[in-house]
């Protein structure tokens, strides 16, 4: 953040609070544009954002944390706020992330209770609502370019024929029908291991929610099953997504939908989150100077070669990263090592 905005920040804080012994201790780990800070004011802990207003979509985390809340969701309390400065104070949910505490003997169990606050995020707004984008054929096919001009082209200076692009084209429009085709409810669109906060008392706090959007059922599951920092054993993903397909088929009447539909859906819906999470890793690295989520691109592709290898409709995405994307990496990390 310059440091004009930090002081427009503290200015802020020490007006709300009337404390001039404000002082801010800046914390990291976002991949957006927004800033987080710790401070203390008589005993408590608050966290201060600067997420400024071009750049943020500030006007959805109030929206959204409203929806939650009212939903009994735990998610951090807007203690104030300047939309037109971009501005928050928030409660403090701590340091611990899901992340932080998942082990393979915890991780069924723990991964079963965010499981359960997933119906109810579903619930909080109505799948025809106009308060929030829909995730649509415009939206999929955008984030789905993010690959070929980030990673393909801007980081690995891969360069894909006229009929290779054609190719990349005609799975893209696969996966965004599989997207389509399923019933939409209202998604995190981040809920993962970073995104889950571990309270004092053990239960779960969701923060990063800004950017949810009405999209596929299979999307958040996918999102944790699935998720770009983690990997777990395929059986226990399984274990736990069949959780996931008995309380969606109770909640929503989709008793004629078969698990091999399920699993088409959750397994396709998992290919373009990752296809679109190695392009914004190498974008953070490229455009935002954050690199170190380019340590997070092996794990994506590793996803994608894994389930593409299923489906024979997306084999040239499987041969695309096999055949390509992985040798270029392992020579561009071998040249950045020299």
């Amino acid at each position: 953040m310059p440091s004009s905005r930090i002081k427009m920040l503290h200015q802020w804080l020490i007006q709300h609070f009337t404390d001039e012994n404000i002082q801010l201790t800046p914390l990291t780990g976002d991949a957006g544009f927004r800033c987080y800070y710790r401070f203390s004011h008589n005993g408590t802990s608050f966290i201060a954002v600067d997420a400024p207003a071009e750049n943020s979509n500030n006007d959805a985390f109030v929206f959204m944390q409203e929806s939650l809340s009212k939903q009994n969701i735990l998610v951090p309390e807007i203690v104030a706020v300047d939309l037109s400065l971009g501005f928050f104070c928030l409660a403090d949910f701590g340091e611990t992330l899901l992340a932080d505490i998942l082990t393979s003997e915890n991780m069924a169990i723990t991964y079963q209770t965010a499981i359960e606050i997933l119906p109810l995020i579903q619930s909080a707004l109505s799948h025809s609502t106009t308060k929030l984008p829909h995730y649509d054929n415009a939206f999929i096919e955008l984030e789905l370019n993010i690959f070929p001009e980030w990673l393909l082209a801007e980081h690995l200076s891969l360069t894909l024929t006229d009929d290779e692009q054609k190719q990349l084209k005609h799975c893209f429009a696969i996966l965004t029908e599989n997207m389509m085709s399923q019933p939409q409810v209202l998604i995190h669109r981040d809920y993962h291991s970073r995104n889950i906060m571990v309270l004092e008392n053990k239960e779960l706090g969701i923060i990063d929610f800004q950017d949810a959007v009405i999209g596929p059922i299979t999307y958040d599951i996918v999102s944790l099953l699935r998720d770009c920092y983690l990997k777990w054993p395929n059986e226990n993903v399984a274990l736990l997504l069949n959780n996931y397909i008995d309380a969606a088929v109770k909640q929503y009447s989709l008793t004629h939908i078969t698990r091999e539909q399920w699993q088409r859906w959750f397994d396709l819906t998992g290919v373009q989150r990752h296809i679109k999470a190695s392009g914004i890793f190498a974008r953070l690295h490229h455009r935002d100077n954050k690199s170190g989520y380019l340590n997070d691109i092996p794990l994506t592709l590793d996803y994608l070669v894994e389930v593409t290898e299923k489906y024979p409709e997306l084999s040239f995405i499987h041969h695309l990263i096999l055949d390509k994307v992985i040798p270029a990496m392992e020579v561009l990390t071998v040249k950045n090592l020299q």
